[in-house]
């Protein structure tokens, strides 16, 4: 193609690509916009470029959504903040189709733009842009407006502030409740832009508004603007404006609302201070733990150890642990795990007294629940009741609940309950260990499950690293070793992965004396994939052990091992051989 056609190439070839009928090449060209923006130079770009897609009526939300996003980053190409205006017209069309996440896509971008603009330039192009989508006829274009006022208000001037703020106080009260829900939604970003007197009195009364609103939908949206507005007021307006609405809306007749509150009080109670918490949040608190709602129940149990942070112990004991001993025996298995999944955070809070006289018992019957997920949400914090109470309580209560679930039928809470045996072990020490959980670690090696066997190979690894090569020499190593006779292949194969795990913690001496022996005898056995197997491990200990025992022992092995008939065998040996070469070329 000749030079002077060059510059015109790519916006034909775009506009080409841009009405073929395959979506996928109108995509690709859309996500290689700042590509051919580069290539048409920066005037091109604001003269040609966005008018066409300005016009452009894709009718794909899928292209529609990349434009509103190439659009955002799309300042540098237009010929930098001067011309920033010329991305306005259309991000702003963009606002008003029908897709919700294509609209969210252009907001944000125009939020981006908006941020970069000169101040002069908001006022002239982004207030009137704010201005006509707000008196959109079609709902969507109310809705995208609400988004943007944030940007749009601090640059404008006071008369445009009063008008903006009066627009908003109508979209507030909008027949469409998908307009309102935006205002509810975006009410904490404009307020954190608007001076302090006006907060009060316009910002509160739209705020009022909102919060008695007849669809449920906006009110939980109002519940979020009581934490966003409650940091922007004074503490005493706080309380005056803000407590009366969050204890109003812990009775709302709409569960949802209730559940928004129950998620959101802590930092409403942030938002209020501690005394304003204490008097007038703890009533409320507690009639959302006993809410008839399940899923009321399900958020406020889940907040329950923050709550009890902000209070004191006394309080704590006094209102939130009757709530407490309820949950724990509550109709939803939902509600009993949220609540063990917190529960061990109050601990550290309520002290060592009323943890053993009052929380212990709960942990208790907590860990013996017929629901899986209630006994390992316990399990998995247990060290933090451990810091408590000390390791002797904590053995004596404790450990025959964990003793049980060790066997439990469900393979997930032994799975954790072996995640938590080192830790356990490094608290107990060696003595306690030996006596209760040792026997407990050798029967995992054997369990069914895959998942359980494997853990259970790192878990005596890690064992071995808690209590030493010599503890782990006298107590696990025979032991593990002994079960490489099992009739079945699959344990067998547990004990290789265990072996290979053991050899670096263990070091060269009793790699080579122990647990060499063993694996090269493995070689030997019938089935292939222990074949293949003992090369692998093979492979893995090559650096740990001496390079005379490589050459002695480990290579005739693999050597022997690579002319086995099954080809995933040779292929494995000859790997490790490799590997041997390798390192002992090195």
């Amino acid at each position: 193609m000749a030079m002077i056609d060059e510059p015109l190439y790519p916006i034909a070839v775009l506009i080409d690509e841009l009405k073929n009928e395959d979506i996928q090449l109108r995509l690709n060209s859309i996500r290689r916009l700042s590509t051919i923006a580069r290539a048409l130079g920066e005037e091109r770009t604001r003269k040609e470029l966005i008018p066409f897609l300005s016009e452009n009526n894709d009718d794909d939300d899928e292209v529609l959504l990349a434009m509103a996003e190439e659009l955002g980053v799309f300042i540098p190409y237009v010929g930098g903040v001067e011309h920033a205006n010329v991305l306005l017209p259309p991000l702003e069309t963009l606002c008003t189709v029908e897709e919700t996440c294509v609209r969210d896509k252009a907001v944000e971008s125009l939020c981006r733009i908006g941020a970069q603009m000169r101040e002069q330039d908001l006022v002239e192009y982004f207030i009137p842009l704010v201005k006509r989508l707000a008196a959109g006829e079609w709902f969507t274009a109310r809705v995208s407006s609400c988004g943007l006022f944030h940007i749009a208000y601090p640059s404008a001037p006071e008369a445009l502030k009063t008008e903006l703020r009066a627009i908003y106080s109508q979209l507030c009260q909008d027949d469409m409740p998908m307009v309102r829900r935006s205002a509810a939604t975006n009410l904490g970003k404009f307020a954190a832009t608007v001076e302090a007197p006006h907060l009060k009195v316009d910002i509160m009364s739209m705020f009022d508004d909102l919060t008695q609103d007849d669809q449920d939908s906006v009110r939980l949206l109002a519940v979020e603007g009581c934490a966003a507005l409650g940091k922007l007021l004074e503490p005493q307006d706080c309380v005056a404006h803000i407590l009366p609405v969050i204890v109003n809306f812990s009775q709302d007749k709409s569960w949802r609302v209730r559940y928004m509150v129950a998620n959101q009080l802590y930092e409403l109670c942030e938002a209020v201070g501690p005394e304003p918490t204490r008097s007038d949040l703890v009533p409320a608190y507690v009639r959302l733990l006993r809410d008839n709602e399940a899923e009321v129940r399900i958020a406020a149990a889940g907040k329950v150890t923050k709550f009890c942070r902000i209070l004191n112990p006394e309080l704590a004991i006094q209102h939130i642990l009757p709530c407490v001993k309820e949950l724990s025996t509550d109709s939803s298995q939902h509600v009993r795990s949220a609540l063990a999944s917190v529960i061990m955070g109050m601990a550290p809070v309520l002290g060592k007294d009323a943890t053993i006289e009052q929380l212990l018992p709960i942990f208790l019957s907590l860990l013996k629940d017929e629901f899986p997920d209630v006994r390992l949400n316990i399990i998995s914090k247990l060290d933090q009741v451990n810091q408590v109470i000390g390791i002797d309580l904590l053995s004596q209560s404790l450990l025959p609940a964990i003793v049980e679930l060790a066997e439990d039928r469900h393979w997930r809470v032994r799975l954790a309950i072996i995640e938590y045996i080192p830790l356990l072990a490094s608290q107990l020490g060696v003595g306690f260990f030996d006596d209760k959980l040792g026997a407990l670690c050798m029967q995992w090696l054997k369990d069914k499950v895959y998942s359980i066997r494997d853990a259970a190979a790192n878990n005596v690894k890690r064992l071995a690293e808690e209590f030493g090569p010599d503890w782990a020499m006298q107590h696990i190593v025979p032991q593990v070793l002994d079960m490489i006779n099992n009739p079945h292949y699959l344990y067998r194969m547990t004990i290789l992965h265990a072996i290979s795990l053991l050899a670096p913690v263990m070091g060269s001496d009793i790699t080579c004396s122990k647990l060499l022996p063993v694996v090269i005898n493995a070689s030997k056995d019938r089935v292939p994939n222990i074949k293949f197997n003992v090369a692998k491990v093979l492979q893995s200990l090559i650096p740990i052990v001496d390079p005379s025992v490589v050459e002695k022992t480990i290579r005739p092995c693999l050597v022997e091992l690579s002319e086995d008939p099954d080809v995933d065998v040779r292929f494995f040996a000859t790997q490790a051989l490799e590997s041997s070469n390798q390192v002992m070329m090195s």
